[in-house]
């Protein structure tokens, strides 16, 4: 130490450049400790934003049956084409002229049907997949153990190879 002391001028300079140094890598690597402080920070304002939205008023019976009418579409489509192979069984010839009605449905229809219903289904599905939360690992996996293969009888047969 007192070789450095001697180099760069006492024990003041060695910590200013030891700051210096902490200063350069928290540009190329941040600081986890911030980081997980301000994650912390956003995850509690957001959690504080969802729970206001529910300190409001009770629902009056227009948001209900809007709420409801929201439900409907899944359950709907879901039950109505189970009725349809119902309705195939039961009556097989008045079906097959309804099946023919839908042939004079045009093209571009079709289009607009598909896309209202892929776009509502993608983005519930979108909503709800962002909130899924990370698989945590399980005990003995390779993120535990640090090692990749860690119950693998093929690669510690290949490692003892190796070191041979």
């Amino acid at each position: 130490m007192g070789l450095i002391a001697r180099i760069f001028g006492g024990p003041g300079a060695v910590g200013d450049i030891g700051s210096a140094v902490t200063t350069v890598a928290e540009v190329f690597v941040p600081n986890a400790t911030k980081k997980m402080t301000l994650r912390h920070e956003a995850f509690a304002a957001a959690l504080g934003q969802y729970g206001g939205e529910f300190q409001g008023p009770l629902e009056g019976r227009f948001d209900r049956v809007v709420n409801a009418l929201n439900r409907l579409p899944r359950p709907a489509l879901a039950i109505g084409t189970l009725g349809l192979f119902v309705y195939a069984m039961i009556s097989p010839d008045e079906f097959a002229v309804r099946m023919q009605g839908l042939s004079y449905v045009p093209e571009p229809l079709w289009w607009l049907l598909g896309a209202i219903v892929s776009f509502y289904f993608g983005a519930r599905e979108l909503h709800h997949g962002r909130g899924i939360k990370p698989v945590m690992p399980v005990e003995g996996s390779p993120e535990l153990t640090g090692r990749v293969g860690a119950n693998n009888p093929a690669l510690d047969e290949i490692r003892a190879r190796a070191a041979r």
